[in-house]
């Protein structure tokens, strides 16, 4: 049986760039498994109108490589469209059209395999190779590789308040398929204070005077944070402050990873610009049968089947009251949570663990004790900070974990690109 040089496990955009990198290095064996049939990337949120909140150049390859075949400028170029996307002078991608260049991408990649989902990982100590086995159409099928990428993604996260709640309460992650049916209920309330909460309400506010519903928007932030995209603050997506992020103790790294949320969880400031232009808009006719609740967290939930109504309990963080909300149509655009694969249990003394439980990531995005084993993508704010989810950044980090995996630096990885400082400035003396 083969033995690749690597495994790696999801098909996200991360492991994708991976993919698109590794495919011209001709002395790397590599191998790409995704439990789905094809590439889809929040199909639940592939509204129309929607964009990237990162420009077009963090796309899966460029940052790493420029001249590669697998950028968005030659998709854009091999699809008839470079002229317009020249014309529209945006640097933002429509969501819809990411979504298709990452499949364009994986459409020319011999080394993925759709349809194989990961059931265990183990180790074979005598050959020094992890031994992967999938459950494919075709039955079980087992791989093995000196090395593992983890890319399996966040899973949707239901508050505690909302689960086994019965009713048609939809995530945010089956939106788009949901939302005709939504549309067609008395009342509609949104929970969530992040861009996929502010995307859906802009969305069924659109269509508020059609359908006639009441709409509801309830955040248990004190405002509708905007997402911090000054340039300064961009340079904390940076080779600088991943170095200095991951210098610090565990302990402050948790503190600052709740206190940065809205460095990456925050609302794109146009669209919160559109969305009061067009509350202003509807307000000309009279009243807009919407709401929308700040410092408001909810408590308690409970589906009444025979009216199909949800009552909602709500508790207002600075008031300190309570209150309830009912409603027909409830969606949770409530994000994701990292869980750790079951797969892994097989390997799990193989893997670091810090002392919150949580995969001690090391610099070079290696979770094994031998520190070039397992790398991971993604679900490492609390190692590597705001440059974890950063689509900006994947490229960055595919080229670590490639040069880790050969032994040289295939793609030049910039070391020093930020004007500010973030620790103590050198030769400062205490």
């Amino acid at each position: 049986m083969t033995t690749h040089d690597l495994i790696a496990v999801g098909l996200g955009p991360y492991n994708l760039g991976l993919a698109c990198l590794t495919a011209p290095i001709t002395d790397l064996d590599c191998l790409f498994l995704e439990a789905r049939d094809s590439f889809d990337w929040h199909p639940g949120m592939l509204l129309e109108s929607t964009r990237l909140q990162t420009p077009f150049i963090a796309d899966l390859v460029s940052l790493a490589d420029p001249t590669s075949p697998y950028s968005f400028l030659n998709y854009l170029k091999e699809t008839g469209r470079l002229y317009p996307f020249y014309i529209r002078e945006s640097f933002f991608p429509l969501r819809v059209e990411f979504d298709d260049y990452c499949r364009w991408a994986a459409g020319q990649l011999p080394s993925v395999r759709f349809g194989h989902r990961v059931t265990t990982v183990e180790y074979d100590e005598a050959d020094g190779a992890y031994v992967v086995r999938a459950d494919t159409a075709d039955g079980t099928v087992t791989h093995r590789a000196r090395h593992l990428v983890l890319g399996t993604g966040t899973p949707p996260h239901v508050p505690d308040a909302c689960r086994g709640l019965g009713g048609d309460a939809v995530h945010n992650s089956r939106y788009r398929e949901n939302r005709a049916a939504l549309r067609t209920r008395r009342s509609v309330t949104v929970i969530g204070s992040g861009q996929s909460a502010a995307e859906i309400y802009h969305d069924l506010l659109t269509d508020i005077d059609t359908y006639g519903y009441q709409l509801n928007w309830v955040t248990r932030s004190p405002r509708f944070f905007p997402l911090e995209y000054t340039k300064l603050t961009l340079e904390m997506t940076s080779p600088d402050y991943v170095d200095y992020f991951h210098a610090l103790p565990e302990e402050t790294r948790y503190r600052l990873e709740a206190e940065q949320k809205p460095l990456f969880k925050g609302i794109d400031a146009d669209l919160i610009n559109d969305i009061y232009d067009l509350l202003y808009a509807r307000s000309v006719a009279g009243p807009v049968r919407t709401r929308l609740l700040t410092c408001t967290a909810l408590r308690a939930a409970a589906y009444d089947e025979a009216s199909g109504t949800y009552t909602l309990g709500l508790h207002h963080v600075e008031q300190g009251r309570d209150a309830t909300l009912e409603t027909e149509g409830l969606v949770l655009a409530t994000g994701y949570r990292y869980r750790v694969p079951e797969f892994l249990e097989p390997v799990r003394d193989r893997i670091r663990w810090d002392g919150h439980g949580r995969f001690d990531v090391a610099r070079n995005y290696s979770i094994d004790h031998t520190g070039r084993g397992i790398f991971l993508q993604n679900a490492a704010t609390h190692a590597h900070s705001v440059t974890s989810p950063d689509l900006g950044m994947g490229a960055y980090r595919n080229s670590w974990i490639v040069r880790e995996v050969t032994g040289r630096e295939h793609y030049l990885i910039e070391k020093s690109i930020a004007f500010q400082e973030f620790g103590v400035p050198a030769g400062a003396v205490s």
